[in-house]
C-alpha cells in the first residue's frame, strides 16, 4: 500500500521521468517564491478569491485546513514540511473549537464502535 495520494503521486511520476530527470537534481522544477505568488495571483482571479494568495498562505492552509482538520497527526504534518523541530508546527497549527469538537466526535465514535468496552474498562 502506497504512502502517497493519488494525485501527487501522478504529478510525481510525470516530473520525474528519464527525460526530466536527465536535466535536474529534483523531481519538479524549481520555482522561485515570486513565480509561485504570481501564479496564485492568476489562479485567485479565476476562481474569483478576493484574497491575496501567498506561498506561506497556502502551505498555512495545506498544515492547518487540509491535513490538521482532516485529522493528519501534527508529528506527521511536522515531518512533510520539513520542521526539525514540532514546536515550529505547533505555530501552523492552532487547535481551533472545531479541531476540537472533531478529535472529540473521533473519540466518541470509537467508544462507540468498542463493543467489548475495554477502553472503558481500562479507565475503571
Amino acid at each position: 500500500m502506497s504512502h502517497f495520494l493519488s494525485q501527487p503521486s501522478l504529478l510525481v511520476e510525470k516530473f520525474s521521468g528519464e527525460e526530466a530527470a536527465a536535466k535536474r537534481d529534483t523531481i519538479f522544477p524549481r520555482v522561485s517564491n515570486q513565480e509561485v505568488n504570481r501564479s496564485l495571483k492568476i489562479i485567485a482571479e479565476i476562481c474569483g478569491i478576493q484574497k491575496y494568495l501567498t506561498f506561506h498562505l497556502a502551505r498555512h492552509t495545506f498544515a492547518t485546513t487540509v491535513t490538521l482538520m482532516n485529522g493528519v497527526p501534527i508529528e506527521t504534518i511536522s515531518k512533510m514540511l520539513g520542521h526539525t523541530k514540532i514546536s515550529t508546527t505547533m505555530q501552523y497549527a492552532k487547535v481551533t473549537q472545531t479541531k476540537i469538537g472533531m478529535d472529540m466526535n473521533l473519540l466518541q465514535d470509537r467508544l462507540d464502535g468498542n463493543k467489548s468496552g475495554a477502553a472503558l474498562k481500562a479507565v475503571k
